[in-house]
């Protein structure tokens, strides 16, 4: 667009993000004119519209919402600020996308479990794993990422995992987490750590359901092969 090189002040009035959101709507802007928003400034030698810009070319849409803190601090001119507003509205944008309404929602069998974690993790270049965590009726109560990198017993600590459970009330717990490779069959310390988890969450009374491993295409339930334990 001609307008980038402008000034801000020789912008048309149509063409000035905050004015044209206000007259026409958030829909009616370009993902560049949303991002200069919330940028709010430029930096030396770059306006608003060109950080923008620079920050969609380096990390496009379908992109950005796997970026972290250091991500977006690694581009020149996005500072600490900047950096953390960003990351706290990508985070609340996929809250509420997945909070659709107040009513709890009902994840009854892995494909559901793994079409709902499938946007937290596409195209991840590490593993997450994630606690989701259920009261009686297997309506979702939470879903909380608990530990990020290589995942097996070392890393995994079962105290974070049932402490969250003890917090919500939680009757049941699914652990899942993805393989960046997208070959999603268990690993030896995939099923030692799985093994390790049951026997915990038989003791405290807070059985682990499942343990699915999710690929961008596919998943690995530990329930659905019957390898979880039945203690």
């Amino acid at each position: 667009m001609i307008y980038i090189k402008c000034k801000f002040k020789e912008l048309p009035e149509d063409e000035k993000p905050r004015e044209r959101l206000i007259r026409y709507g958030a829909s009616s802007l370009s993902d560049s004119q949303l991002l200069a928003i919330l940028l709010r400034s430029g930096c030396h030698n770059k306006n608003v519209y060109d950080l923008a810009l620079e920050i969609l070319k380096c990390y496009p849409l379908s992109e950005i919402k796997n970026c972290s803190f250091y991500d977006f601090m690694s581009i020149k001119g996005v500072g600490e600020v900047k950096a953390i507003e960003i990351i706290a509205v990508i985070e609340l944008g996929k809250r509420v996308f997945l909070r659709k309404s107040d009513a709890l929602v009902c994840l009854k069998t892995p494909r559901d479990i793994w079409l709902d974690v499938r946007y937290f993790i596409n195209n991840s270049k590490q593993e997450y794993f994630y606690c989701y965590y259920f009261n009686q009726k297997q309506e979702l109560l939470e879903r909380k990422l608990l530990f990020m990198g290589t995942v097996n017993r070392s890393i995994v600590h079962p105290r974070e995992v049932f402490k969250e459970a003890y917090r919500l009330s939680a009757s049941s717990i699914v652990c899942v987490h993805n393989h960046p490779s997208n070959y999603v069959n268990p690993s030896k310390e995939d099923v030692l750590l799985t093994d390790h988890l049951v026997k915990i969450g038989y003791i405290q009374g807070i059985p682990i359901r499942d343990h699915i491993i999710v690929g961008e295409d596919s998943y690995y339930s530990f329930f659905e092969h019957h390898n979880i334990l039945n203690l």
